[in-house]
């Protein structure tokens, strides 16, 4: 990394917000970990998805490729893909370039994302900080889906609560809830990756294994972490057709008369799933939106 004949080349992709998740998650399963998403706090509708590639290893074929492996993730939102630009840059530390790209953002009234290495701004001070690595490709609280649902939880605090998160990423949003009151929360994702970031993260905020518990699995293995005494409140961030999917056992992990708050949807799929979900024997109510994307929130019954 720090030879001197090293250079670089820095993809610069703008990136609509339907799109970063799916991105991300791409490069990094092509072993693509040098990423940051660079976006100013006041306008996170307007982001860059910024990625370093060792010049020796790709050359203008292999560049060419990698972009036309990235076209069909626009297609399947119906999006044309953005134009990307290539920017070849002098050997430099690469880790400590793409940690000026991050800064503190603040959500709704009360919680601020940080990054690990940086200091709570001054006039930041009063907010409850999510120390977060952003190293990953799970998300730091920047897409439209993730914010709805900590919007949401900020609304309707859940003190006191026990909280199930699946699909839990970065674990962004099971820290908002211990932030805001929670007694405990119980995470799990699919991802091997997944459970490690949440798991760092969770040691970057001085959270036990008691107060943060995390599994590698879906909802089965999310069931059983709760050993038959459901929580009272679900938060589920993925996509439309793994929610409708994974529905019919949400009473597994969530007690009567608790309510839950489903992200990661297009608006436009909203009707469906709802249709689904009250065929379930669910209340759901339309929480917000934020550009194409939606928020649910679902009620349980207090008698099965």
């Amino acid at each position: 990394m720090t030879s001197n004949s090293l250079r670089w080349w820095r993809l610069s992709l703008p990136l609509q917000s339907e799109l970063e998740e799916s991105l991300l998650w791409k490069l990094d399963s092509l072993g693509l970990h040098r990423l940051a998403v660079q976006h100013a706090p006041e306008r996170p509708d307007q982001r860059t998805l910024l990625a370093w590639l060792p010049a020796p290893e790709w050359d203008e074929d292999q560049r060419r490729e990698l972009v036309d492996s990235l076209r069909p993730l626009a297609e399947t939102f119906g999006l044309s893909f953005p134009q990307p630009e290539w920017v070849q840059l002098d050997d430099e530390d690469w880790s400590l370039t793409w940690k000026q790209h991050w800064q503190a953002d603040p959500v709704g009234q009360r919680l601020l994302i940080l990054p690990a290495w940086l200091e709570a701004p001054q006039e930041h001070a009063h907010r409850l900080v999510l120390r977060m690595d952003p190293g990953s490709a799970f998300g730091t609280g920047s897409h439209p889906t993730t914010r709805l649902c900590l919007e949401a939880l900020e609304a309707r605090p859940p003190v006191g609560l026990t909280v199930a998160d699946l699909g839990c990423g970065s674990g962004v949003l099971s820290l908002a809830a211990l932030a805001l009151g929670a007694e405990r929360v119980l995470a799990a994702d699919t991802d091997s990756l997944a459970e490690r970031a949440t798991r760092d993260n969770a040691g970057l905020n001085g959270l036990t294994d008691q107060q943060l518990s995390v599994q590698q699995g879906s909802v089965e293995v999310l069931a059983a972490m709760h050993a038959g005494q459901p929580s009272e409140l679900l938060l589920c961030n993925i996509l439309a057709p793994v929610i409708e999917a994974l529905s019919p056992q949400f009473t597994s992990v969530l007690a009567p008369g608790g309510r839950g708050l489903l992200s990661g949807l297009l608006v436009e799929q909203a009707p469906r799933l709802t249709s689904v979900l009250e065929g379930l024997g669910w209340s759901v109510t339309e929480l917000g939106s934020q550009g194409r994307w939606g928020l649910l929130e679902i009620q349980r019954p207090k008698t099965a």
